[in-house]
């Protein structure tokens, strides 16, 4: 049995799902944000960022190019960083639960704990890509 585990978890096809898995998150809120570009604005100016349209546009710019770097497997880190700060900003700017009354804190906090697991898993993957590239002599 461990053996097959050892042959999943050492494959190319699990590290590539495994990145599709963790970018489908960003993907999905880019491409909503860039397709429906007034819905994206009008979540901007809630939060309270002006001038709406560069915050938007900045906001698709990170999301999708962190995800093609995740996805492509290419300075993997910049990318997961990149979302890593993204995701840290979202708290501290929209999802603040401890300055909100109930029941809107109890939601935001769970946004704020779901954003730092996601930071766990963009960790995760650059320290994984990191290591894959070494056991490769890539690095």
């Amino acid at each position: 049995m461990q053996n097959i585990v050892d042959k999943i978890l050492d494959s190319r096809w699990a590290w590539r799902v495994a990145r599709l898995l963790l970018a489908v998150v960003f993907l999905s809120s880019g491409l909503a944000k860039l397709l429906d570009f007034q819905g994206g604005l009008a979540e901007m100016r809630a939060a309270g960022l002006e001038p709406d349209w560069l915050f938007n546009i900045a906001t698709i710019a990170v999301l999708l190019g962190g995800s093609a770097l995740l996805l492509l497997d290419r300075a993997l880190w910049l990318g997961a960083g990149a979302l890593v700060v993204f995701l840290l900003l979202t708290i501290l700017v929209v999802h603040r639960f401890w300055a909100l009354p109930e029941p809107q804190a109890k939601a935001a906090m769970f946004w704020a704990l779901e954003h730092i697991s996601l930071v766990g898993g963009l960790v995760a993957a650059a320290i994984a890509s990191r290591l894959r590239r070494r056991l490769e002599g890539q690095a």
